[in-house]
């Protein structure tokens, strides 16, 4: 018989006093009792509802984030202090763990070097004299350096050439069609000027595919939405995958971010990329990503120019890669500067974490970094609040200026922000707020741009944010229900056993009532703290059985009796309009909190199905998580500014160093986790380790292990410390050292 667990909370859980409406926002609702009900029904109709939008940091206990599995006492260590202390490998649908091993093209690959155009041999003095008369002397010197560019293969050839401004739409119709007649082997196309009225032609090398298309080419709106550009080469070979496929790994950047970096270079959109998941930014990662008829010495060779960045590890694939493709994450994490009473309760803490797991809670990052929580915006959608969200998402907040002092920067990122806000507030300038808005405030333009086109529409102003993104605002108010469900079926029920009413994925043999529901919805759901779909999500998708189609039943008497189910079965719903909920007293808890929220579980009150539980499907998690592949070992080091973990990056370039000379002995190969850094368990006499110890300051815990595609590294990391996981707690700790 197993070994009883007894659970510890932060705080006694009760759904009504989480909800109190004259408190802050650690125990406040989301939305004031100052909202009548008959009020809240009303389809469309703006309220008076008041949102307690909190003036700090959002913390774990305010998404519902309050128990521990485990009682065992926590330590202090330092998360993310080093961002490759936070390493992410992607794990394939195969089980694989993806890493960076070679920059280099594959033998296959060499010799596929990209010809240039037939016309590139001849003079285009006459076209550049015509050019010069239809834009300008200073575009035509411009093109004409371009071509001499491309011609003679230098370094930054495969960067696309952007001709000036223009607010003219009959001239940049006149530059694109003079490109289509004159100079076949260059492709164009429009993009945003640096004006909110002017756009500006962007110039490139055709890859073949559009080459002598003219008019028979599909225009932008007629490619649909392909997540890659159809202009990729036509010059492909019949027996080779239409994608190229290839690793990315990535030092302190976001995943969208590295590959608008990469798709500038290339000429191409960020879209036309396949991954499928976005990874931390403050984390070194390795992930798999795919591009539609891309030669693979196109990318290897923005390796010498991309800084944080390289791909490598290139093959051709018939498919391009989707989100949701991928059973999960290996995590190398490394917690610095640990005090602890003693090294024995590291090992209980780590053992205890090994065998039973942790609570699968959403992560803060599935809410947000800002001062105003996705889920505050999520409930006004539900509501139809559609000024109220648009408000939310666009007023000035207390989060701008904090985002300064998180990210260490001593005035712009922040305060520029805090004052493009406060200008819109008070002058309602669409233009000119959009000409100061930063571009990777995705959410914030795209609203700005649809009130432009629809004034006074909020509706149509929240649609034309992107599906993903905005989709991502009402999934994180069902994982704020998840949460607040799950820290009360813990508080009530423990952590090791299985009680009558709890929802379990079904076995074969006791499925005749079970409930069948399709989670595909949720594979997209990515964002970030600007609302720029990047990492809000630590990882995309939840956790869902294979086939995506897996059927859960309540448990029954005749279930424990027989002792069919574990609680490695125990799930919960996240609400939706094909959802069964436990028929134990956790059904109340998301009925009562909703309730809260003036939000009804069972009836939409607009028609809106996007943002509408009733309009989705709903999914299920599993309520606890066991990290699989679990290793860990206690380190000590002296300086600080030493990694402590190998990157994929750091092993490629010891091999390398290795080959460099002649295979020489590697022991003389210095290793980047070496020098003043030895493991404990290195210690092969007592003298040597008392020697050493005198030497050293300070001990780290290093962590390994995998989680599938759905579960947050930072709540293994919480059961463990029985700390707060929050970016600002741990820059707290980290200014302690």
């Amino acid at each position: 018989m197993s070994q009883k667990l007894t659970v510890r909370c932060l705080t006694k859980l009760k759904p009504y006093a989480l909800l109190s409406a004259t408190t802050t926002m650690t125990s406040s609702p989301i939305v004031a009792a100052t909202t009548s009900t008959a009020a809240a029904v009303a389809a469309t109709k703006e309220t008076e509802t008041t949102i307690n939008v909190p003036v700090n940091k959002l913390e774990e206990q305010d998404v519902g984030v309050l128990c521990y599995i485990s009682q065992l006492p926590g330590f202090r260590g330092i998360l993310k202090q080093r961002y490759s202390d936070f390493i992410v490998n992607e794990v394939d649908l195969d089980g694989n763990v993806v890493h960076l091993t070679s920059l280099d093209l594959p033998p296959e690959m060499v010799g596929e070097e990209e010809q240039l155009p037939e016309q590139l041999n001849k003079s285009y003095t006459t076209e550049i004299d015509m050019f010069r008369s239809l834009a300008g002397d200073s575009d035509a010197e411009r093109l004409n350096n371009f071509i001499d560019k491309i011609r003679t293969g230098a370094e930054d050839s495969t960067s696309p050439l952007v001709l000036s401004p223009s607010s003219d739409k009959l001239h940049r119709t006149a530059v694109h069609n003079f490109f289509k007649e004159k100079l076949k082997f260059l492709v164009t196309d429009t993009v945003d000027g640096p004006e909110a009225s002017s756009k500006c032609i962007r110039v490139r090398l055709d890859s073949g595919g559009n080459q002598n298309k003219g008019r028979s080419s599909r225009k932008r709106k007629d490619r649909g939405h392909k997540p890659f550009d159809s202009r990729g080469s036509d010059d492909w070979l019949e027996n080779r995958g239409k994608f190229l496929r290839f690793h990315l790994y990535k030092e302190n950047k976001d995943t969208q971010e590295a590959l608008r970096l990469i798709g500038k270079l290339l000429g191409v959109q960020s879209r036309s990329f396949g991954f499928a998941g976005t990874k931390d930014k403050r984390s070194v990662s390795t992930q798999r990503v795919t591009i539609f008829k891309q030669r693979a010495s196109r990318l290897a060779s923005l390796n010498e120019r991309l800084i944080g960045i390289k791909v490598g590890d290139f093959c051709h694939v018939n498919e391009g890669l989707l989100l949701g493709q991928l059973r999960g994450n290996r995590f190398t994490i490394t917690l610095r500067g640990v005090i602890v009473d003693s090294e024995d309760t590291i090992r209980a803490s780590a053992d205890a974490l090994g065998k039973h797991g942790f609570i699968n809670y959403f992560g803060l990052q599935r809410f947000g970094s800002g001062t105003v929580p996705t889920h505050f915006i999520g409930a006004t959608l539900l509501r139809g609040e559609w000024k109220t969200a648009v408000d939310l998402i666009l007023d000035p907040r207390e989060g701008d200026i904090l985002l300064s002092f998180l990210h260490a920067v001593k005035t712009t990122i922040g305060d520029a922000v805090r004052k493009i806000r406060e200008y819109y507030k008070e002058s309602n300038d669409i233009d000119g707020t959009l000409r100061q808005l930063p571009h990777n405030m995705v959410a914030e333009r795209a609203i700005l741009q649809g009130l432009k086109k629809c004034p006074g529409n909020y509706l149509q102003a929240l649609r034309a944010i992107p599906r993903t993104l905005r989709m991502m605002f009402v999934h994180s108010y069902q994982s704020y229900l998840w949460n607040h469900a799950a820290s009360i079926r813990v508080q009530k029920y423990g952590a090791d056993r299985v009680v009558l009413g709890d929802l379990v994925y079904c076995k074969e043999d006791s499925c005749s009532n079970a409930v069948k529901v399709n989670n595909s919805e949720y594979e997209g759901d990515v964002s970030d703290d600007a609302f720029n779909c990047s990492n809000l999500g630590e990882l995309p998708v939840l956790d869902l059985p294979e086939d995506g189609n897996h059927p859960v039943k309540a448990v029954d008497s005749e279930d424990l009796l027989r002792g069919d189910y574990t609680i490695d079965d125990i799930v919960l719903p996240l609400p939706g309009s094909r959802t069964t909920y436990p028929t134990n007293d956790i059904c109340d808890i998301y009925r009562d909190l909703a309730k809260q929220d003036k939000i009804s579980l069972k009836e939409s009150v607009h028609s809106v199905k996007e943002f509408s539980i009733t309009g989705m499907t709903g999914a299920y998690r599993q309520v606890f998580q066991r990290p699989l592949d679990f290793e860990w070992e206690i380190l000590k080091y002296s300086d600080g500014n030493r990694p402590l973990a190998e990157t994929d990056l750091d092993i490629i370039a010891k091999s390398k160093l290795v080959t460099e000379v002649n295979h020489t002995d590697a022991a003389n190969i210095p290793d980047s986790c070496e020098g003043d850094v030895k493991l404990l368990s290195s210690f092969e006499a007592d003298g040597e380790r008392e020697n050493f110890i005198s030497q050293v300051t300070q001990m780290a815990l290093k962590l390994g292990f995998t989680l599938p595609a759905s579960s947050y590294a930072t709540m293994a990391i919480r059961e463990l410390l029985k700390t707060s996981t929050s970016v600002a707690f741990h820059k707290t700790l980290n200014n302690q050292t």
